[in-house]
């Protein structure tokens, strides 16, 4: 049996253990990443659920972001769910005056698109390369308002996922381009680890 890959999560804020059991979950090494020698001892990150800002502001003071985002320049998988699609994401509307992001995916995100707190839903959703829906579970969630020009084909973004019912309904809420992927919603909520799965074949293949 192959070695299994090793998966780090971004550990600075956010649902950091429920991605690490989930990637464990699907055969997956997972870590918890901190500091920049933790970053360079995985394979590929996840950047999980919280709050893009705070995880903008604490990446920067403690002297992570420069290392995920050279990292993510090089070519390192990384899947970023919610807070992590903003991070991910190359333009962000309704950001934080000066808020920066790692980068990587040619997307541009609204923040808490979905509303607030109190508007959280969860909805069945389906998921481009996974057999049967998904049960999303949508909180302070982004949308994918527009993608960069070029298909798959052309190593541009692939749309995986859209919401189909609601205000929402027609909204891009998970997308890949190349080793990268981000999801709105937070898999790693439901108990259902099909997209940890997705994601560490891709990490597989990337090898």
């Amino acid at each position: 049996m192959a070695d299994p890959v090793t998966i780090g999560v971004l550990a600075l804020q956010g649902d950091v253990r429920e991605h690490i059991a989930a990637l464990e979950s699907v055969g997956a090494r997972a870590v918890p990443v901190r500091r920049a020698s933790e970053l360079d001892a995985v394979e590929a990150l996840v950047i999980p659920g919280g709050e893009s800002t705070a995880m903008w502001r604490l990446a920067t003071a403690f002297d992570m972001f420069e290392p995920v985002r050279k990292r993510l320049a090089d070519g390192m998988p990384a899947y970023g769910s919610c807070a992590g699609m903003i991070m991910l994401a190359d333009r962000v509307l309704d950001a934080v005056a000066g808020q920066e992001t790692f980068g990587g995916l040619d997307i541009t995100v609204r923040r808490n698109a979905f509303g607030r707190q109190v508007d959280s839903f969860e909805e069945p959703i389906a998921f481009e390369g996974i057999d049967r829906e998904l049960r999303a579970v949508f909180i302070r969630a982004p949308w994918v308002e527009e993608i960069g020009d070029g298909g798959p084909a052309d190593g541009g973004v692939q749309v995986l996922a859209r919401v189909t019912a609601g205000p929402g309904a027609g909204r891009i809420v998970a997308v890949r381009q190349g080793v990268l992927m981000a999801t709105s919603f937070h898999p790693e909520l439901t108990g259902d680890n099909r997209v940890h799965g997705f994601f560490a074949d891709l990490v597989r293949a990337a090898r």
